[in-house]
């Protein structure tokens, strides 16, 4: 797989049944969408390989997925903890108002007195919204709503504007 910016859709993180399928914690939404972007670097202990042909399924327990190759249940186990990753172009534009949260990171934060908060180091979901960390002299965690602390997301710039008072 090229050197292009790499993104993280899925890991393993066990086996399920004896066939040799696997369990897949997907970071994509759908759950299902990790298995449309294939080809696969599948990274576990240090190496690396390529993996086409991945089949799946969504289960009332998850993502369930047969990987070529892995066809009993102590293969499958062994896996857990593989990372599942994918190049940054293979993810269609996102639509108007949306994000990728790779796109984010990096991208120097300001409040609207033009204070410089630091750069986003990585989001994460609470449940109730999504999170932006911050790095800058101390992190800062906002949360990342458009509109109420979010005002505006400028790629030409490479800078996010938030409604956030710079002593919090």
């Amino acid at each position: 797989m090229n050197a292009e910016r790499r993104i993280l859709i899925a890991r393993v993180v066990g086996a399920f049944g004896v066939r040799g399928e696997v369990k897949l914690q997907s970071f994509t939404a759908p759950l299902s969408a990790a298995l449309k972007y294939q080809p696969w670097l599948l990274v576990h202990d240090g190496s690396e390989r390529e993996m086409s042909g991945v089949r799946g399924r969504e289960t009332a327990k998850g993502l369930t997925a047969f990987l070529p190759g892995v066809d009993d249940r102590d293969v499958a186990e062994a896996l857990t903890g593989a990372e599942v990753w994918i190049p940054r172009s293979r993810l269609p534009p996102p639509k108007p108002g949306e994000y990728y949260w790779v796109d984010l990171e990096g991208l120097k934060v300001q409040n609207l007195e033009g204070i410089d908060l630091g750069t986003v180091s990585h989001l994460f979901n609470t449940g109730a919204n999504d999170i932006m960390s911050v790095a800058g002299e101390r992190e800062r965690l906002i949360p990342f709503i458009d509109g109420q602390y979010v005002q505006s997301v400028d790629f030409e710039t490479g800078l996010i504007t938030v409604d956030w008072d710079a002593d919090f």
